[in-house]
């Protein structure tokens, strides 16, 4: 048996589903190690990365020692050079670029959905806390669950505001999510993926989010079957597609790219950009807060450091394509109402 990569990960969080998935599609041998990150990183030995997030990948450094590394945008890139074969990264430098938008798209957006369903209403809120303490300690006394439940659910509640979701955005939130599962209801009726035939990094980040969503959170899943039970389905399929024979398989073709496709990169032009975009001046001044408008309503919150560092890696990906490939994807850009997050290039 060749040497397995050693990740640590809990099944309620979605980049660890993301991550999981890629690696069934990839081929790539693995260990996953379900548990509390701090317990197991202390008995492994291993030094704590930052910020200690679900998933953690334990790479191999030069001296094949292994080295804790989270964020799966750039991991996902590091497993490229590690493993060959079956790349989840398209070869025309014009779909690579949507796929990272879309990819960060699902990291950055989507996961709104997610934390906003999971911890604002109180039927959701009760079954995520306790299933969230059982997942990373499945033999935790039955007397200690209500109080690290309590805890944790009470945290991740006063972060809300993190992710922008408020009394005001609400509305805005839950009618995105909704348009969402129906534009990719729409998609993949007409191709498997979202960039052809075969599964793109930013398919698995998609799925994660909607494992969440679907998979384990009352208020969305049925949210979900009511609007597009083709998607619901496309997010079991997609937890293990390493049967995909990569030789009846494409991506699209940058020049024809189907409508529905089109539709979805509109959902992310009408939300995901202005907020980005706001974010990040924000951040780039020194503000602590920043709002804009989004479908003709304000959407306020305090600005995230993290996603104003997302939104440069987009708009480096963008300046690392030729004058040629910039135009063409500046003509998609366009036509989606997306030309705005790499125009100051």
């Amino acid at each position: 048996m060749p040497q397995r990569l050693r990740v640590l990960g809990g099944t309620m969080s979605p980049y660890t589903r993301k991550m999981v998935a890629l690696l069934r599609y990839r081929h790539i041998p693995y260990q996953i190690i379900w548990g509390d990150l701090n317990q197991k990183l202390a008995e492994l030995g291993i030094e704590k990365p930052k910020p200690v997030l679900y998933p953690v990948f334990l790479i191999p450094d030069e001296n094949g020692q292994e080295v804790a590394s989270v964020d799966s945008t750039p991991i996902i890139r590091v497993l490229e050079g590690m493993y060959e074969g079956r790349s989840v990264l398209p070869d025309d430098p014009v779909i690579k670029f949507i796929n990272y938008l879309l990819e960060d798209f699902g990291d950055e957006w989507v996961v709104k959905y997610m934390f906003h369903y999971r911890w604002t209403n109180e039927m959701d809120i009760s079954e995520a806390r306790s299933k969230l303490i059982y997942s990373s300690m499945v033999s935790v006394p039955e007397d200690m669950v209500s109080q690290l439940a309590k805890m944790f659910s009470q945290r991740q509640i006063n972060r809300l505001f993190r992710v922008g979701s408020n009394d005001t955005t609400a509305p805005l939130i839950e009618a995105s999510y909704k348009r969402f599962l129906a534009l990719m209801g729409k998609h993949i009726e007409t191709q498997p993926f979202l960039l052809g035939t075969r599964p793109s990094s930013a398919d698995f980040a998609i799925h994660g989010q909607l494992t969440q969503l679907i998979a384990e959170d009352s208020t969305p899943r049925q949210i979900a079957h009511d609007i597009s039970r083709r998607t619901v389905s496309w997010v079991d399929i997609m937890e293990d597609q390493s049967g995909v024979d990569l030789d009846k398989t494409d991506w699209n073709d940058p020049e024809n790219l189907p409508g529905t496709l089109i539709e979805v990169l509109r959902e992310v032009g009408r939300t995901y950009v202005p907020t980005m975009i706001a974010n990040g001046m924000a951040a780039l001044a020194g503000e602590q807060n920043w709002s804009c408008k989004v479908d003709g309503a304000v959407w306020e919150q305090p600005v995230n450091i993290y996603q104003a560092k997302t939104l440069r890696w987009v708009r480096d990906e963008y300046g690392k394509l030729n004058a040629s490939d910039r135009g063409r994807v500046m003509d998609i850009l366009r036509a989606t109402d997306c030309e705005m997050l790499v125009e100051d290039n």
